[in-house]
C-alpha cells in the first residue's frame, strides 16, 4: 500500500523538484547578470577627455564599424550609436558590448586590444553628448504646451505621449540644437533606422503606411500609424513601396514659430536636467 502511494506521488515530487531547481538556476543567473552589469558600469574609461583617443577612435570606427552603423554612427543595418549615452549607458557597459558583441545578432565580439576599444568608446561618447548651454534659453512650461499640442500623439516625453516616433525624453543630450531644429523643420531630411516610411497595399486594396521595422526576401514587418505591429508576406501584397517622406510632417515657421520651437527644446531639456545624465 505504501509502495503504491509512493509510486503515485513520485512523478509529482520530481516535477516540483525540477521546477524548484529551475527557479533557483534562473535566480542565480539573474543575480550574476545583475552583478555583471554593475561591474561593467563601474569600469572607468582610461581615455576620458583625451582628444587624441577620440581621433584614434574615429579612425577605428570608420574602418571596423561604419559598414553596419554608418559613417555618422546613425545606423544602417545596425542601430544608431549616437543615442546610446543619452539612453543612460555607461562607458563600461558600452566597452563590454563592443568586446563581447551581442549574441543572436550580427554584432560580433572583438579581440582588439583594450586601448583600441576604449578609443572607440571615447569617440562614440564625443558624438553622444551635447553641452547643456545649447538649450539654456526658452520657457519649459510653455514648451510643454507646444509638445502636448504638436508632438504627444507620436512621441513620448517622460511618462507621457505616444510610441510611434522616437522617445524624446533624453533626445537633447545626444542631438545638437542645429540637428534638432533640422529634424523638426524638415524631418524627411534624415530619417533614422527604424523610423523610415513604408506603404503597403493589401490584397483587398487597403493602403497602409507605417514605419518599417524589418524586411527580408519574403516578408516585411511594420508599425502602422495606430502603433500596431503588422507583418505581411510579400506574395500577399499588391504593392510595397519605400517612401522618402517621413510620417512626421514638416513643422515650418508657419506651423511652429521660432519662439515655440525654442520653448519646446527647453521643455525637452528640462526632462533630464535633474537626472545624472552622462
Amino acid at each position: 500500500m505504501h509502495v503504491q502511494i509512493f509510486s503515485a506521488v513520485l512523478p509529482a515530487f520530481r516535477s516540483v523538484r525540477a521546477r524548484v531547481a529551475r527557479y533557483i538556476r534562473l535566480a542565480l543567473a539573474a543575480m550574476l547578470l545583475s552583478t555583471g552589469a554593475a561591474a561593467q558600469d563601474n569600469l572607468a574609461n582610461p581615455h576620458e577627455g583625451n582628444a587624441g583617443a577620440v581621433r584614434a577612435g574615429r579612425a577605428l570606427f570608420e574602418t571596423r564599424c561604419a559598414e553596419c552603423h554608418g559613417a555618422d554612427a546613425k545606423g544602417i543595418s545596425g542601430p544608431d550609436l549616437t543615442v546610446i549615452f543619452a539612453a543612460g549607458r555607461s562607458d563600461g557597459r558600452v566597452f563590454q558590448t563592443v568586446r563581447a558583441g551581442i549574441p543572436g545578432s550580427i554584432m560580433p565580439s572583438s579581440a582588439a586590444p583594450d586601448d583600441e576599444l576604449w578609443a572607440v568608446v571615447s569617440y562614440l561618447k564625443s558624438l553622444g553628448t551635447v553641452s547643456p548651454v545649447e538649450y539654456a534659453t526658452g520657457n519649459a512650461n510653455q514648451g510643454r504646451e507646444v509638445y502636448i499640442a504638436n508632438c504627444a500623439r507620436c512621441h513620448r516625453a517622460g511618462r507621457d505621449g505616444g510610441r510611434l516616433g522616437p522617445d524624446l525624453s533624453r533626445i537633447t543630450v545626444s542631438r545638437s540644437r542645429a540637428g534638432m531644429t533640422t529634424a523638426i523643420r524638415d524631418p524627411s531630411a534624415a530619417m533614422r533606422v527604424g523610423y523610415r516610411t513604408v506603404a503597403v497595399v493589401t490584397a483587398d486594396g487597403r493602403r497602409i503606411r507605417g514605419l518599417k521595422k524589418s524586411e527580408d526576401a519574403f516578408s516585411i514587418q511594420m508599425v502602422d500609424t495606430s502603433e500596431r505591429l503588422q507583418g505581411y508576406l510579400k506574395t500577399d501584397l499588391r504593392d510595397l513601396q519605400d517612401e522618402s517622406d517621413s510620417l512626421m510632417p514638416p513643422f515650418g515657421p508657419q506651423m511652429l514659430s521660432d519662439s515655440d520651437l525654442e520653448n519646446l527644446l527647453r521643455f525637452l531639456t528640462s526632462l533630464h536636467e535633474d537626472n545624472d545624465v552622462p
